[in-house]
């Protein structure tokens, strides 16, 4: 290359996508016919191809390539703007990816393009050598007639080499943004220079029914997405058309926004579990030691997530993380490598297609390391350490409470739902006093029904055979209960058989019938007999006292919905003065006499609602109060006992859990929003989306040997946990980017994402979803290893979990296109050009899943398909979702041109190579290790699929 050119290596050209959307008046002077200011229309767009093409040696035809630099005036040196794709072995190449000059590009129609052709002698060296080069001025371009200038090219020594054409493109209007006759004509001037009219079909109304939303410039995107990279391809259709590819990738501010969040939270969580187990009153000193020992566990995991939260806010990174870093303590909570990558297809007829998919790095611990076995094994060996505990207690005859897990499940629900019921209580009672100080009748009548409803489902919850059960086990824990001649101390309170901190569970099993805890003790020597005569004694008068405190509770409302009534009646006889309401008091006062005996209703006139119903309502709180503590509390003491004989490794698998699922929570979160962005005008997806919820499939490229497996493991579960979760779309208060930040709230047991939207975004949604209505997710992950390690677990390993993996995707999968077809039309999925209809392709899919074939990647083309035609969001992970991601989302992208687009067959694996080589993929590899190869070695290729293999030259020994 020249002396004077200059090539950042170290800072392509790509990075600098602009942020900024303003045009100068220079800029706008160089768009084309039909031009917009859509950021994503670049304002200068050419191809190039070589004729006649000469070599030195001519029994050799060149593999060339065209590297594009410019300069503008007064700037004195060239700068490297792009390059093309290689093609081998031809004189006369014709490049499919195309030049383009963006909006940050700041050139003029003075600036000077010089295009310089390389022959490559060897592509896996990266020799090559100038063949020869030729220079022209945009405007000597957009001058021509036919936007075409046929160039000589000339080598160092001035000899002719060869031809290049150089062919700008126009771009299209799109049919429904064609606008009448503007008041600016093409070539009018403003200060000098040429200016164009502004398409207005660019406004925001526009831009919300435009089928494309814009990665720069759309408020929402734009808030949620950045550091955009570009690039464009002109491929040719088998009816000798050209597609216009616009190729993107952006990082998120989710990557950062969501973690903080979602640490915050779990820190709360596990703060509020140690409030409530100091909450639980004096415990005899067996029991008290082992509250100690759980508490001491917990606050050692609340350190951990308060230096966490630390080192979030303190990181001052890029809004990514790389795959170098995948294994940062500070950062594990943060998705590796997350990326959108983004396909816009727009074909000459007028139609404009995008395409999204989420990339990430497998979503695992990879701090925390793996040692053969990732969360799954993990679980399996906590549900074995409980089964062996309990069955060690039964055997050595101690009294140890055998809970099963429904009920553990059961308490965290009965814990969540008295919660819930006991504010909603509280809330209405508040509402009731304050439709009564204000003498209305309806806010009355209407507020007492839905505080009758709460108040009846908080009695019906509480009502519970297992929280009995607990209560009188939570009874047996107190000071007093064994100071007043209990059993034996190790019959009701933690084993003293043994010296570890796990304690003996209480001996009544939840699911029999309510018995005394003692009941089913081992009978003891001595005077055992009496001693658990009085045991059972008290336990039946603490379940007697249970009884009483919530039917209290029912009668206290019973009160105050007899009180009420008589108010509202009193009221409506004495507001009319006709002689039939006169008549109507005469007949209904007997009536109405013998309900109301208590004296004190009739001292209350009907102008003093609000004295008469306080006394009432301060009871009915007072009671409700009563109830919900003392069921709180017995279900805190079950949770408790629970957990205490494997607290130790329920946390630590519990923290990794935490860590993996953020990573797919956030990927999620990153997916919904643009999905949900670009379907705003989709009727049919909208009306699927809050009828059965959205479907999201990741797709998985990891092998099942060595420490890929235990990340397998751990990715499994991770996007299982997304059933936990679901969004509800809000109106953001303001324009303001943080304002439309997603909010996260919940705990483990289930998580809501709130989505903020522009109001004119909002109010485009159908009512349900305006309304609050939440939205379901139903994940499913298919996954094939490719790679090397894959062909050593296929001879010598497993690949079992693989297969049940994909067995359990695919069963979640058919149940949700059951739903589908039971609620909805089929006109609510989008159109496809292929010739295999839906059912087919789940029932190919189906087959593919239970063959036993080798790295059948056919898993993962139908897999995902069948997700695009679902109307879902696809996701796709290898272990940093840098080197066989790419390959996957370039082979994706060039299936999808070939099958919904017509892409010329004969140009498919030009145009692979050409994503490969110069596409945003391989930029994304110089973003996490700073160098622009793929992470492969021609050995390991040898064992991929050929469809996953890169072109020479763009892959080598580099970090992962």
């Amino acid at each position: 290359m020249s002396g004077k050119e200059r090539s950042p290596r170290h800072r392509p050209w790509s990075v600098y996508r602009a942020n900024t959307f303003d045009l100068s008046a220079e800029m706008m002077g160089l768009a084309l016919s039909g031009n917009s200011q859509d950021p994503d229309e670049p304002v200068l767009e050419f191809s190039v191809a070589c004729s006649e093409l000469v070599t030195p040696s001519l029994d050799r035809k060149p593999t060339s390539f065209v590297a594009v630099s410019c300069t503008t005036p007064p700037q004195a040196f060239w700068t490297k703007h792009a390059q093309t794709e290689i093609i081998e072995g031809t004189s006369n190449p014709i490049f499919l990816s195309s030049v383009a000059f963006f909006q940050d590009s700041l050139i003029t129609q003075q600036t000077q393009v010089k295009l310089s052709v390389y022959d490559v002698k060897d592509r896996a060296q990266g020799t090559m050598y100038m063949l020869g080069s030729s220079m022209f001025s945009v405007k000597e371009l957009l001058q021509d007639k036919h936007h075409r200038l046929h160039l000589t090219l000339r080598s160092a020594e001035n000899e002719r080499v060869g031809n290049i054409t150089v062919i700008a493109w126009q771009i299209e209007e799109k049919r429904e943004q064609r606008a009448p006759v503007a008041r600016l004509q093409r070539g009018d001037t403003v200060n000098g220079r040429m200016v164009l009219p502004v398409d207005e079909s660019l406004t925001e109304s526009m831009g919300i029914k435009s089928k494309s939303s814009s990665l720069c410039k759309d408020p929402l995107l734009k808030a949620v997405f950045g550091g955009i990279m570009s690039r464009t391809y002109r491929f040719p259709t088998t009816d000798g058309n050209h597609l216009r590819i616009l190729e993107q990738m952006a990082e998120s501010a989710l990557s950062l926004h969501i973690p903080r969040q979602f640490v915050k939270l779990l820190l709360e969580e596990d703060a509020v579990r140690v409030c409530e187990l100091e909450e639980l009153g004096e415990l005899s000193a067996c029991w008290e030691n082992l509250r100690r020992q759980i508490i001491t566990q917990y606050q050692t995991i609340i350190l951990t997530y308060q230096e966490t939260i630390s080192d979030l806010h303190e990181y001052k990174g890029p809004s990514f993380k790389s795959s170098t870093l995948k294994a940062e303590r500070k950062l594990e909570f943060i998705p590796t490598n997350l990326h959108i990558q983004r396909m816009r297809v727009q074909g000459e007829s007028g139609y404009d297609r995008t395409y999204d998919v989420v990339s990430i790095g497998a979503p695992a611990a990879h701090h925390q390391g793996f040692k053969g076995c990732g969360l799954r094994k993990l679980l399996h060996k906590l549900e074995e350490a409980r089964k062996q505990y309990t069955q060690s207690s039964a055997g050595s005859g101690s009294k140890a409470m055998a809970y099963q897990p429904q009920d553990v499940v059961k308490a965290k629900e009965l814990i969540a739902q008295i919660n819930t019921l006991k504010t909603q209580v509280c809330y209405y009672t508040e509402r009731l006093s304050r439709a009564a100080k204000d003498r209305s009748a309806n806010a009355l009548e209407r507020t007492l029904a839905i505080l009758t409803e709460k108040t009846r489902q908080l009695v019906t919850v509480c009502d519970s055979k297992l929280l009995s059960t607990a209560i009188v086990a939570l009874a047996a824990a107190r000071p007093e209960f064994t100071q007043q001649g209990s059993p034996s101390s190790s019959s009701l309170s933690p084993s003293s058989r043994s010296p570890s901190r796990s304690p003996s569970r209480h001996p009544t099993s939840p699911s029999r019938a309510a018995t005394s805890p003692s009941r089913h003790a081992v009978p003891p020597e001595g005077s055992e007999g009496s001693k658990n005569k009085r045991a059972s004694f008290q336990a039946d008068l603490h379940e007697e006292e249970w009884e009483k405190v919530w039917l209290n509770v029912d009668k206290s409302l019973e009160c105050v919905i007899q009180r009420v009534d008589r108010l509202l009646q009193r009221d409506k006889l004495q507001s009319d003065s006709s002689s039939e309401d006169v008549f109507l008091l005469a007949t209904e006062e007997p009536s109405t006499a013998k309900k109301d005996t208590s004296p004190e209703v009739e001292k209350t006139s009907p102008g003093e609602w609000s004295d008469a119903l306080y006394p009432l309502l301060t009871t009915l709180t007072d009671c409700a109060s009563l109830m919900s503590d003392k069921a709180k509390k017995a279900m805190v003491f079950l949770l408790m006992q629970d957990s205490a004989p494997t607290i130790a490794m329920s946390l630590t698998l519990q923290y990794r859990r935490d860590v993996v699922f953020c990573q797919t929570l956030t990927a999620l979160i990153c997916g919904f929003v643009i999905k949900l962005r670009n379907s705003l005008c989709d009727s049919g997806f909208l009306r699927q989306l809050h009828t059965i919820g959205l479907l999201v499939q990741y797709e998985g490229l990891l092998s099942t040997y060595g420490e890929e497996l235990a990340m397998l493991e751990d990715m499994s579960v991770g996007v299982m946990d997304l059933r936990n979760v679901t969004f509800k779309v809000t109106q953001a208060t303001s324009g303001f980017a943080p304002d439309m930040l997603p909010v996260i709230t919940g705990n483990r047991n289930g998580f809501n994402v709130r989505v903020p939207m522009p109001g004119v975004m909002f109010d485009s949604l159908p009512r349900e979803i305006q309304n609050g209505m939440l939205l379901r997710v139903q994940p499913v992950l298919f996954n094939v290893g490719i790679n090397e390690q894959q062909t050593l677990a296929e001879k010598f390993g497993d690949t079992s979990l693989q297969e049940v993996i994909n067995m359990e995707s695919m069963t979640r999968l058919n149940s949700y296109y059951d739903q589908f077809k039971e609620v909805l039309p089929e006109d609510c999925l989008p159109r496809s050009r292929s010739t295999t209809g839906l059912p087919e392709l789940l029932k190919l899919l189906s087959q593919n899943v239970n063959a036993k074939k080798s790295k059948n990647v056919e898993i993962l083309w139908q897999a995902a398909e069948a997700c695009r035609r679902l109307n879902g969001v696809r996701f796709t992970s290898c272990k940093s979702a840098k080197d066989r991601t790419a390959m996957s989302l370039t082979l994706e992208q060039c299936q999808i041109l070939q099958q919904e687009h017509a892409l010329a067959p004969q140009v498919f694996y030009q145009a692979l190579d050409c994503m490969r080589s110069e596409g945003c993929r391989r930029e994304n590899t110089m973003k996490n290790v700073g160098c622009r190869k793929y992470a492969f070695n021609s050995l390991q290729l040898k064992a991929f699929p050929k469809q996953y293999r890169p072109p020479e030259g763009t892959y080598g020994k580099v970090e992962t």
